[in-house]
């Protein structure tokens, strides 16, 4: 195995379903292999979800929900607090990421904190430049700008075809919840 001297950065972005599920499965993949790993979604903040369930029956997963839930528009008065809870989502993960504690660190829906300017993205490099080595950063979410994509090793965009959604389908317990 080729060592570097950075860490690896994987990006999911795009319009289609999948990205925070691509990143889950590289998280039970990892800790398959006895690695720990810590999921923390800047965004997202519903305990009800499966995958915070599953992640508690997975021994060295970690997860940590400090968004705030579906964004406002900015005129909205809660934005402020939609962007006070990614800025101190950010100081958390530039501890979790440096402390090495993890072998990956999923910074699910980031990209979408970025673009909405919830948190700089130059911020967001120096969070991962703060990983150990041998580190995996995945970088999850709508909307990557053009330096998160530069940044990463591998980045992928997932495209929406169809979805059920505008079918007028819900979402389904074990598939988009």
């Amino acid at each position: 195995m080729m060592m570097t001297d950075r860490p690896r950065i994987l990006l999911f972005t795009g319009d289609g379903k999948g990205k925070t599920t691509a990143a889950l499965g590289l998280a039970l993949r990892a800790a398959g292999h006895g690695l720990r790993v810590c999921v923390i979604q800047f965004i997202k903040n519903d305990s009800t979800v499966g995958e915070i369930a599953a992640a508690a029956h997975v021994p060295g997963v970690d997860v940590v929900q400090a968004g705030r839930g579906f964004l406002v528009a900015r005129e909205d008065d809660c934005f402020a607090d939609h962007e006070s809870a990614a800025q101190a989502c950010l100081v958390r993960a530039r501890q979790i990421v440096a402390s090495g504690r993890y072998a990956v660190v999923i910074l699910d829906e980031v990209c979408v904190a970025v673009s909405c300017g919830l948190i700089e993205e130059r911020l967001v490099l120096e969070c991962v430049q703060h990983a150990p080595a041998d580190a995996c950063i995945v970088l999850t979410g709508r909307n990557a700008t053009p330096g998160l994509i530069e940044a990463a090793d591998t980045a992928t965009e997932m495209r929406c075809l169809k979805h059920a959604f505008y079918a007028g389908l819900p979402a389904q317990v074990g598939v988009e919840r």
